[in-house]
Protein backbone atom coordinates (compact mmCIF):
# COMPACT_ATOMS: atom_id res chain seq x y z
CA UNK A 1 0.00 0.00 0.00
CA UNK A 2 1.09 3.59 -0.60
CA UNK A 3 2.66 6.02 1.83
CA UNK A 4 1.98 9.58 2.15
CA UNK A 5 5.80 11.04 1.42
CA UNK A 6 5.72 8.93 -1.53
CA UNK A 7 4.23 6.51 -3.62
CA UNK A 8 3.84 4.58 -7.16
CA UNK A 9 1.00 3.76 -9.35
CA UNK A 10 2.09 1.75 -12.68
CA UNK A 11 3.00 4.46 -14.61
CA UNK A 12 4.07 7.26 -12.44
CA UNK A 13 5.73 7.85 -9.21
CA UNK A 14 4.69 10.79 -6.96
CA UNK A 15 6.24 12.17 -4.41
CA UNK A 16 4.89 14.93 -1.87
CA UNK A 17 4.83 18.53 -2.98
CA UNK A 18 7.44 20.65 -1.79
CA UNK A 19 9.43 24.39 -2.84
CA UNK A 20 12.15 22.00 -5.08
CA UNK A 21 9.00 21.79 -7.67
CA UNK A 22 8.44 25.38 -7.84
CA UNK A 23 9.93 25.36 -11.52
CA UNK A 24 7.37 23.12 -12.77
CA UNK A 25 4.92 24.25 -11.17
CA UNK A 26 5.73 27.59 -12.28
CA UNK A 27 5.43 26.03 -15.90
CA UNK A 28 2.19 24.57 -15.39
CA UNK A 29 0.94 27.56 -13.89
CA UNK A 30 1.59 29.81 -16.95
CA UNK A 31 0.12 27.23 -19.48
CA UNK A 32 -2.36 28.90 -20.90
CA UNK A 33 -4.16 25.62 -21.95
CA UNK A 34 -3.60 23.83 -18.66
CA UNK A 35 -4.75 26.69 -16.75
CA UNK A 36 -8.31 27.51 -18.56
CA UNK A 37 -9.63 25.09 -16.41
CA UNK A 38 -8.14 25.97 -13.15
CA UNK A 39 -8.62 29.61 -12.62
CA UNK A 40 -6.21 31.44 -15.16
CA UNK A 41 -2.74 31.92 -14.96
CA UNK A 42 -0.93 32.20 -11.87
CA UNK A 43 2.32 34.72 -11.40
CA UNK A 44 5.43 33.47 -10.10
CA UNK A 45 4.81 34.68 -6.41
CA UNK A 46 1.15 33.21 -7.00
CA UNK A 47 2.49 29.57 -7.06
CA UNK A 48 4.94 30.17 -4.38
CA UNK A 49 2.10 30.90 -2.15
CA UNK A 50 0.45 28.40 -3.74
CA UNK A 51 3.11 26.04 -2.57
CA UNK A 52 3.34 27.69 0.95
CA UNK A 53 -0.79 27.33 0.88
CA UNK A 54 -0.03 23.41 0.71
CA UNK A 55 2.87 22.64 2.97
CA UNK A 56 0.83 24.39 5.64
CA UNK A 57 -2.09 22.26 4.41
CA UNK A 58 0.12 19.41 4.45
CA UNK A 59 1.91 20.45 8.04
CA UNK A 60 -2.02 20.71 9.38
CA UNK A 61 -4.07 18.17 8.14
CA UNK A 62 -1.28 15.13 7.43
CA UNK A 63 -1.78 14.91 3.92
CA UNK A 64 -2.26 17.60 0.54
CA UNK A 65 -0.73 17.41 -2.95
CA UNK A 66 1.64 15.36 -4.66
CA UNK A 67 3.86 15.83 -7.44
CA UNK A 68 3.74 13.12 -10.58
CA UNK A 69 6.55 11.90 -12.70
CA UNK A 70 6.81 9.12 -15.20
CA UNK A 71 8.32 6.29 -14.33
CA UNK A 72 10.20 5.94 -17.44
CA UNK A 73 11.06 9.43 -18.41
CA UNK A 74 11.53 11.33 -15.50
CA UNK A 75 9.23 13.73 -16.96
CA UNK A 76 6.72 16.23 -14.87
CA UNK A 77 3.07 14.59 -15.69
CA UNK A 78 1.32 16.99 -13.10
CA UNK A 79 0.09 17.43 -9.49
CA UNK A 80 -2.86 15.84 -8.08
CA UNK A 81 -3.96 15.06 -4.41
CA UNK A 82 -6.20 15.78 -1.52
CA UNK A 83 -6.78 19.08 0.45
CA UNK A 84 -9.69 20.10 2.35
CA UNK A 85 -11.99 22.93 1.32
CA UNK A 86 -15.04 24.75 2.21
CA UNK A 87 -18.17 24.58 -0.62
CA UNK A 88 -20.88 26.71 0.08
CA UNK A 89 -20.23 26.79 3.88
CA UNK A 90 -19.38 23.41 4.35
CA UNK A 91 -16.07 21.77 5.16
CA UNK A 92 -15.09 19.12 2.47
CA UNK A 93 -12.37 16.99 1.34
CA UNK A 94 -11.38 17.33 -2.65
CA UNK A 95 -9.59 15.52 -4.99
CA UNK A 96 -8.30 17.32 -6.92
CA UNK A 97 -5.76 16.90 -10.22
CA UNK A 98 -3.98 19.07 -12.71
CA UNK A 99 -1.73 17.55 -15.99
CA UNK A 100 0.21 19.16 -18.12
CA UNK A 101 -1.34 19.19 -21.61
CA UNK A 102 0.76 17.14 -23.11
CA UNK A 103 -0.49 13.72 -21.13
CA UNK A 104 -3.95 15.01 -21.06
CA UNK A 105 -6.07 12.36 -22.72
CA UNK A 106 -3.99 9.03 -21.52
CA UNK A 107 -5.80 7.97 -18.35
CA UNK A 108 -3.06 9.25 -16.31
CA UNK A 109 -5.28 12.05 -14.32
CA UNK A 110 -7.55 8.65 -13.73
CA UNK A 111 -4.76 6.72 -12.51
CA UNK A 112 -3.41 9.27 -10.20
CA UNK A 113 -6.91 9.72 -9.05
CA UNK A 114 -7.89 6.09 -8.54
CA UNK A 115 -4.36 5.97 -6.08
CA UNK A 116 -4.90 8.98 -4.30
CA UNK A 117 -8.35 7.39 -3.57
CA UNK A 118 -7.08 4.18 -1.90
CA UNK A 119 -4.29 6.58 0.13
CA UNK A 120 -7.97 8.44 1.28
CA UNK A 121 -9.98 5.68 2.38
CA UNK A 122 -7.10 3.32 3.42
CA UNK A 123 -4.45 5.39 5.35
CA UNK A 124 -6.89 8.42 6.01
CA UNK A 125 -10.08 6.67 6.77
CA UNK A 126 -11.76 9.49 4.46
CA UNK A 127 -15.17 8.56 4.08
CA UNK A 128 -16.97 10.95 2.04
CA UNK A 129 -14.75 12.62 -1.04
CA UNK A 130 -15.76 15.54 -3.18
CA UNK A 131 -14.43 16.39 -6.68
CA UNK A 132 -15.91 19.32 -8.98
CA UNK A 133 -14.67 21.07 -12.21
CA UNK A 134 -16.04 24.09 -14.83
CA UNK A 135 -18.99 22.79 -16.84
CA UNK A 136 -17.42 23.12 -19.90
CA UNK A 137 -14.51 20.35 -18.48
CA UNK A 138 -16.02 17.01 -19.99
CA UNK A 139 -12.44 15.73 -19.38
CA UNK A 140 -12.45 15.96 -16.21
CA UNK A 141 -16.06 15.08 -15.60
CA UNK A 142 -14.91 11.61 -17.48
CA UNK A 143 -12.79 11.37 -14.94
CA UNK A 144 -14.66 11.70 -11.82
CA UNK A 145 -17.24 9.23 -13.20
CA UNK A 146 -14.48 6.67 -13.76
CA UNK A 147 -13.50 6.64 -10.33
CA UNK A 148 -16.88 6.29 -9.01
CA UNK A 149 -17.84 10.16 -8.25
CA UNK A 150 -21.64 10.56 -8.22
CA UNK A 151 -22.93 13.82 -9.67
CA UNK A 152 -25.01 16.41 -6.82
CA UNK A 153 -25.39 19.53 -8.42
CA UNK A 154 -23.84 22.63 -10.33
CA UNK A 155 -22.39 25.21 -8.04
CA UNK A 156 -20.55 28.14 -8.56
CA UNK A 157 -16.88 28.31 -7.20
CA UNK A 158 -14.58 31.18 -7.68
CA UNK A 159 -17.52 33.06 -9.39
CA UNK A 160 -17.62 30.34 -11.84
CA UNK A 161 -20.68 27.33 -12.80
CA UNK A 162 -18.66 23.89 -11.69
CA UNK A 163 -20.35 20.44 -11.72
CA UNK A 164 -20.13 19.18 -8.07
CA UNK A 165 -19.31 15.62 -7.71
CA UNK A 166 -19.45 13.51 -4.30
CA UNK A 167 -18.03 9.88 -3.26
CA UNK A 168 -19.23 8.25 -0.48
CA UNK A 169 -17.39 4.70 0.66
Amino acid sequence: MASLETFDTDRLFAERLRFIHLNELNQMHQNHQVMATLGGIRSDEETRLFILNNLYHWQSHGFGLWVFRDKVTKQFVGRAGLRKTNVEGKAEVELAYALMAKFWGQGFATEMGRKILQVGVNLLGLQDIICFTLTNNLASKRVMEKLGFEYEREIIHANLPHLFYRLKV
